[in-house]
């Protein structure tokens, strides 16, 4: 080989290297709590400080008989955000136990996950509602007093600066309508690809990205107890290559199940490295 041409692949392969750093670098990733740790508590920064690239730990709002609009307990994990250099980019388990997105109390709750939110500098909340508890989009009936609803506290949202992620078992075609319906900045879509095909919509979830384009807040990453790059519902490396695609630059949160903290730390840790080597360009 030429000096040339050694020189020339020297530098493609350091500017390769140079962009798939600078991919991790952009990327952000989260864990949600509940498939951390077993047991509420600020420890779940702890644990979460170990795993290499992970930047943030997305909180529940209900967990376990403890509730972050208790203030103590919500200063608490404040504490450990501040003390670990961890961010809380968003809040799940709005819902307190028995209540949904459906029932009279619901507003109540949004509300009471927003100021919780405003007050860890969480930017998103996680609104779920699956099954029987997600409004069906071919019936108004059924889907209006839910697009009401989030008009109506998607202001209170906005004066907090966040986001209403809904995460339904609906279509993407049909998240799509939602959205469209509310016509807020302040509602997008939590999209969680695993479920769109866990919820029967097979083959629609990596096609979902760029339906939604412009509406996702937030993703999900999961295949149940495996690696992202092991055989599941989605095939990951299509999911992420489309989101790249898409410029989706916001929080990916893993939701993946673990047997225990190192488990946890070393699946991460490598599902991580897995997503960063997918998105870059």
């Amino acid at each position: 080989m030429h000096r040339r041409q050694f020189l020339l692949g020297s530098f493609a392969a350091a500017a390769g290297a140079t962009a798939l750093r600078g991919a991790a670098a952009a990327l952000k990733f989260g864990h949600r709590q509940a498939n951390m740790v077993d047991d509420p508590g600020p420890a779940v920064f702890d644990l979460a400080k170990q795993i290499h690239g992970l930047s943030g730990v997305e909180l529940q709002v209900y967990f376990k008989g403890t509730t972050l609009c208790d203030q103590p307990t919500l200063a608490a994990y404040q504490r450990a955000a501040e003390r670990t250099g961890l961010t809380i980019p968003s809040l799940a388990g709005v819902w307190p136990p028995g209540a949904t997105l459906l029932q009279p109390t619901a507003e109540e709750n949004l509300l009471n996950a927003i100021r919780a939110a405003e007050s860890v500098h969480a930017t998103t909340i996680l609104a779920a509602c699956f099954e029987q508890n997600c409004p069906n989009m071919d019936r108004e009936q059924s889907y209006g007093p839910v697009v009401a609803l989030l008009q109506k506290v998607s202001g209170a949202a906005r004066d907090a600066g966040v986001t209403i992620g809904m995460e339904t078992s609906n279509a993407p075609a049909d998240d799509r309508k939602l959205i469209d319906l509310v016509d807020r900045p302040s509602v997008r879509v939590y999209y969680d690809l695993d479920n769109v095909e866990r919820y029967a919509h097979i083959g629609e979830a990596v096609p979902g990205i760029a339906l939604l384009k412009g509406r996702i807040r937030q993703v999900h990453l999961k295949n149940e107890d495996r690696l992202l790059e092991e055989p599941g519902r989605v095939n990951w490396a299509n999911a992420v290559k489309g989101l790249a695609a898409m410029g989706y630059t916001g929080w990916f949160v893993f939701e993946t199940s673990h047997s225990g903290p190192q488990q946890c730390i070393d699946s991460t840790q490598k599902n991580i490295v897995f997503v960063t080597r997918h998105y870059a360009p």
